[in-house]
């Protein structure tokens, strides 16, 4: 059964730090894109980051570039999502999803399994 599980969410005070972890199962992460997204309520669904299944090129999106830093243990089977200098506005449900390939895409819908997502609130 192919599954993604999210850990590592919390509360964290504005310029903390999290990390957060997306392990596969039921399929090999080596040769899939993997992408975290994040929903806060009352908003769309929106492209954090991402990792090439080839050479792991990355992307970022403009709100988290210079703090996120995402990567890949393909020998876990898991992504990683670093967050540091969180912000109030970084507060929502986060979701990593795999596409096949190597391609890298900032788009929900090109995403084909996705994890159950976890909560990440930054609160004084």
């Amino acid at each position: 059964q192919v599954q993604l599980v999210e850990s590592g969410g919390g509360l964290v005070q504005p310029g903390g730090s999290l990390r957060l972890s997306c392990a596969a199962s039921g399929f090999t992460l080596d040769y899939y894109t993997i992408g975290w997204f994040r929903q806060a309520p009352g908003k769309e669904r929106e492209g954090v980051s991402c990792i090439s299944s080839s050479d792991g090129s990355t992307y970022y999106a403009d709100s988290v570039k210079g703090r996120f830093t995402i990567s890949r243990d393909n020998a876990k089977n898991t992504v990683y999502l670093r967050m540091n200098l969180l912000k109030p506005e970084d507060t929502a449900v986060y979701f990593c999803a795999a596409k096949y390939g190597s391609s890298w895409s900032r788009f929900s819908s090109d995403y084909t399994y996705w994890g159950q997502g976890t909560q990440v609130t930054v609160s004084s």
